[in-house]
């Protein structure tokens, strides 16, 4: 890995903490954390059409109860490295999108493996007080450490995937890519129609 993949999966690994661990700024959001990926890799625009395309195409996706959307970061990250690599956008961005996917279901995994240890905390931190601060940060800690995991092991495999692939991929199928990675917009604003129509008696 070069040294900026390597930093882009740092800062996603952190921004995946803004979901639900820390801030929650919104700094998770794809229209932000694609322009940041386009800086580290170099290419701004890239980055900037990647984020707006993520956050179209999940709008309506909302994470309300007990609905984990996909990650936002995952998506704009995996495309933006392949991208860095020379692996064209469109193909990039549909292996993001299985990415996002994928740690949505960690994700449940994790909430629910988090709810196990509840209890243990609790009991923990009413005995000793002072453990409680240095639980949270374990906590923190081991959540990042899984998120670059993740991410990295993505990047692998999708950069191993397209390496050992993209000989063999006919133009045609650049073409259908190509004409469905710019179909993602208006796939995400037709969702939005609904959201914003009058509602008449």
């Amino acid at each position: 890995m070069t040294t900026a993949i390597v930093l882009l999966c740092i800062l996603a690994a952190l921004l995946e903490l803004d979901t639900t661990y820390v801030g929650q700024l919104s700094f998770s959001r794809p229209i932000i954390a694609g322009p940041l990926f386009g800086l580290i890799t170099g290419d701004i625009m890239a980055g900037i059409q990647v984020g707006v395309f993520t956050e179209l195409l999940f709008a309506d996706i909302s994470p309300l109860g007990g609905i984990i959307p996909p990650s936002g970061v995952m998506c704009a990250a995996i495309p933006m490295i392949l991208y860095s690599l020379g692996i064209e956008l469109y193909f990039g961005f549909f292996l993001g999108v299985i990415a996002g996917i994928a740690y949505g279901q960690l994700d449940k995994w994790m909430r629910k493996a988090r709810f196990k240890w509840m209890v243990f905390l609790e009991k923990n931190a009413t005995a000793r007080p002072g453990a409680f601060s240095r639980t949270v940060i374990m906590l923190i800690i081991s959540a990042f450490l899984l998120n670059l995991i993740f991410i990295s092991v993505c990047a692998w495999v999708c950069t191993q995937l397209m390496y050992n692939i993209v000989a063999y991929i006919p133009l045609k199928m650049y073409a259908a890519f190509k004409f469905a990675y710019m179909a993602v917009p208006w796939i995400g604003l037709a969702t939005l129609i609904p959201a914003f129509r009058l509602k008449t008696r």
